[in-house]
C-alpha cells in the first residue's frame, strides 16, 4: 500500500492505497474568504432562524418564503450558481461549508437544501441553455422556490418502480402528467418542480421541469410530522397536468439516472448539514453541564458527564475530517475533469459520482453522529431536556429524519459496497489483488516487525489492519457467496460499516497529524486524544462486524484460520481511553463551546 502521489485518488481507492497528510484538505486551511462565506452563515442563522424558531415551527404563514428571500438576497441559494446565473459560483468544498453553517438552522436547513439541492440541481447540471436561462437566476434569488418530485406512495427506496405516468398530447406539443408524488418539501410553496414520470409504457423514469401554478396539480393539506415541523411537506397530484414538451430534462428515460447522481451529491450535503447540527448542539450540552449545578458543584465536573461531551466531540470532529477529506478529492476530480475539456457541469456529476461510496458512507456516519450527539444532548440536560423550552428537544425531534432523507442509511450501507465492488468488477479498482495479498498473508506467520515509534505510529499499523480485515471479509464473502452476495443483506452491512469506521479513523489520522505539522505536536493534545481514542474504539467495532460477517458464511478450518486473521488485524495496545476522554472534554468545557 504505497502512496502515489503523482495521481489523485480514485473513488474507494482508500481501501488499497496509503494516503499521505499532503494529499487531504483539512478545515484549519479555510481561507479568508470561505470563512467570510462560514460567518455570514452563522449570522443570518442567529439573526433571522434563532429568535424566530416557533413561528417557523407553527409555519406561520408565508415566513419561510421570506426566509428563504432573505438568504437568496445575501447570495446563500445561489453559492453554485454559476454567476452569469445570477449566482456565486464557489467550487464544491465551500457549498459544503455553506451548508455545515446552516445546518443549525432546524427546519430552515431542510427547506434551504432542498431547494439549493435536489431543487436546483438536476436543472444546473442537466438542463440545457434556454432552460436554465429561464428558470435558474429566477431560482438563485430566491424569486422562486424548488421542489423535487420522485417518491410516491408505492416507490420509496425503489425510486424507479414510480407509476407517475406522462403521455404525448395529440398535436405533440405537451406531455400530459398524471400521478401522485408524497413527502415532498417546499411542496406548499414551491413554484417550481422537477417532476419524474415514466412515458408510455418505458422501463426508466423521464424528468420534467414543472410550474407550479400549471393547471391541475392540487396539494394534499401539511403533513403533521415528528420534527422538522416547520418544513413544508405535502402530497403533491397531477390530473392531466400540461407540461410544453421543452421542458423534458435531459433525454427521454434519462430520469432514473439523473434522481441517482442528484442524491449523490445530497448525500455528502447531508454530512455537511447535520456537522453544523452537532456542532450547535454540543454548544447547547457544555453550556448547560456548566450552568446546572447538583451535589454542590456544575455537572460538567462529573465524569459520566464528560464522557458523553468528549464523545459528541469526538464523533464530530471525526465526520468533519472524513466530510472534507471527501469534498477535496471530489473538487480534485472536479477540476481533472475540466482540465480535460470536460464542460463544468458535466465534470461536477463525474466527478461526484465517482466518489458516490464515499458519499454515501458520510451520510450514514453523518446522520447517526447527529443522532448520538442530540441523544446525549437531552440526556445531559435531563428532565429540562424533555421540554419545548429547551433548544435541545427540538434538535432531538428534528435529527431523527436524517437516516430516512436521501436514501435510507440501510440502503446506503448496501450501496457502500455495492458502489466499491462495481467499481473493481469494470477494473476502475484492484481489490482482487490485494484480497488475495490478505488471504496469503493468513496462510503465512506473522512477522513481528518493528515496534511502531512517533506519534501514530501504533494507530498506522491499526489502520493497516483495519484495510486488511475489509479486504479479507470482502474478498471471502464474493468468492464464497458470488451472485447471492446482494441477497445476503446482513453481510454488505457488516461490511459497510467496517468501511465507514475506516474511512473515517484513516481521515481523522490524517487530519491530526497535518495539525501537527502546521502547528506542533504540543498544541495539538486533545486532537491527538481524539485520533487514539477514536482507534481504541473502532477496533472493538471492526472486529465484532468481521465476526458477524465471517460466522454467517464460512465455516471449518477456513473460517477458523480468518477468525485467527481478524483477531491479529484489529489487536490493540493497552490505552486508557478515561483519561483521554478527560483530556478531549476539559478543553470543552473551559471554551463553554465546541471549539475543535
Amino acid at each position: 500500500m504505497e502512496p502515489t502521489n503523482n495521481n489523485p485518488i480514485k473513488g474507494g481507492e482508500f481501501l488499497i492505497r496509503k494516503t499521505l497528510p499532503s494529499e487531504i484538505f483539512i478545515p484549519e486551511e479555510w481561507n479568508e474568504e470561505q470563512k467570510m462565506i462560514a460567518q455570514m452563515c452563522d449570522d443570518f442563522i442567529a439573526q433571522e432562524i434563532q429568535p424566530n424558531l416557533d413561528r417557523i415551527d407553527k409555519m406561520e404563514e408565508g415566513f419561510m418564503q421570506s426566509l428563504m428571500e432573505k438568504a437568496g438576497e445575501l447570495g446563500m441559494l445561489g453559492m453554485t450558481v454559476p454567476e452569469e446565473f445570477g449566482g456565486m459560483g464557489v467550487d464544491f468544498k465551500t457549498s459544503l461549508l455553506a451548508t455545515e453553517h446552516l445546518g443549525k438552522g432546524y427546519s430552515f436547513s431542510v427547506a434551504y437544501g432542498a431547494h439549493t439541492g435536489i431543487g436546483t440541481l438536476p436543472l444546473l447540471y442537466y438542463g440545457n441553455e434556454e432552460q436554465k436561462a429561464k428558470y435558474i437566476p429566477k431560482l438563485a434569488s430566491g424569486e422562486w422556490k424548488a421542489a423535487y418530485c420522485l417518491t410516491e406512495p408505492g416507490s420509496g427506496s425503489d425510486a424507479n418502480s414510480g407509476k407517475t405516468k406522462a403521455v404525448l398530447s395529440e398535436d405533440g406539443k405537451h406531455y400530459i402528467l398524471n400521478g401522485q408524488k408524497m413527502w415532498i418539501t417546499n411542496g406548499g410553496f414551491a413554484n417550481f418542480m422537477t417532476v419524474f414520470a415514466k412515458i408510455d409504457d418505458d422501463k426508466n423514469l423521464t424528468a420534467f421541469l414543472v410550474e407550479a401554478d400549471t393547471e391541475g396539480i392540487s396539494l394534499n393539506p401539511e403533513e403533521k410530522k415528528m420534527g422538522i415541523k416547520g418544513s413544508s411537506t405535502r402530497q403533491v397530484f397531477f390530473n392531466n397536468v400540461k407540461v410544453p414538451v421543452e421542458n423534458m430534462l435531459s433525454e427521454r428515460e434519462n430520469g432514473f439516472k439523473i434522481a441517482i447522481n442528484i442524491l449523490n451529491i445530497g448525500r455528502i450535503k447531508l454530512a455537511a448539514g447535520v456537522l453544523g447540527g452537532s456542532k450547535g448542539a454540543i454548544n447547547d450540552t457544555v453550556k448547560y453541564a456548566n450552568e446546572r449545578e447538583q451535589f454542590g458543584r456544575p455537572i460538567s465536573k462529573y465524569g459520566a458527564i464528560r464522557y458523553k461531551l468528549a464523545e459528541q466531540a469526538i464523533r464530530t470532529f471525526v465526520l468533519e475530517s472524513a466530510t472534507y477529506r471527501a469534498g477535496q478529492n471530489i473538487e480534485d476530480a472536479i477540476e481533472g475533469l475540466i482540465a480535460s475539456g470536460m464542460p463544468k457541469g458535466q465534470a461536477t456529476l463525474k466527478g461526484i459520482e465517482q466518489f458516490a461510496a464515499e458519499c454515501a458512507m458520510l451520510k450514514v456516519a453523518g446522520s447517526e453522529c447527529l443522532d448520538y450527539v442530540v441523544d446525549e444532548a437531552v440526556q445531559v440536560y435531563g428532565g429540562m431536556g424533555y421540554s419545548a423550552e429547551s433548544p435541545v428537544e427540538r434538535a432531538y425531534r428534528d435529527s431523527r429524519i436524517n437516516r430516512i432523507f436521501e436514501g435510507t442509511n440501510e440502503i446506503n450501507r448496501m450501496l457502500t459496497v455495492d458502489m466499491i465492488l462495481r467499481r473493481a468488477m469494470k477494473g476502475e479498482l484492484d481489490l482482487m489483488g490485494p484480497a488475495m495479498k490478505v488471504a496469503g498473508e493468513l496462510m503465512s506467520i506473522p512477522e513481528m516487525g518493528d515496534a511502531p515509534t512517533g506519534v501514530f505510529g501504533a494507530e498506522h499499523k491499526y489502520l493497516e489492519g483495519f484495510k486488511k480485515t475489509i479486504l479479507m471479509v470482502a474478498g471471502s464473502a464474493v468468492q464464497k457467496l458470488m451472485q447471492t452476495l446482494s441477497k445476503e443483506q446482513e453481510v454488505l452491512m457488516n461490511i459497510a460499516d467496517m468501511s465507514i469506521i475506516t474511512y473515517q479513523a484513516e481521515s481523522v489520522l490524517l487530519r491530526v497529524e497535518k495539525m501537527i505539522e502546521l502547528k506542533g505536536e504540543a498544541a495539538c493534545e486533545a486532537q491527538i486524544a481524539i485520533v487514539k481514542t477514536f482507534f481504541y474504539d473502532a477496533a472493538d467495532k471492526i472486529d465484532k462486524a468481521g465476526k458477524d460477517a465471517l460466522n454467517s458464511f464460512a465455516e471449518g478450518d477456513e473460517l477458523r484460520m480468518m477468525l485467527m486473521g481478524l483477531k491479529r488485524f484489529t489487536k490493540t495496545e493497552t490505552f486508557n481511553p478515561k483519561a483521554a476522554r478527560q483530556k478531549i472534554a476539559e478543553k470543552i468545557i473551559e471554551a463553554n463551546k465546541y471549539c475543535y
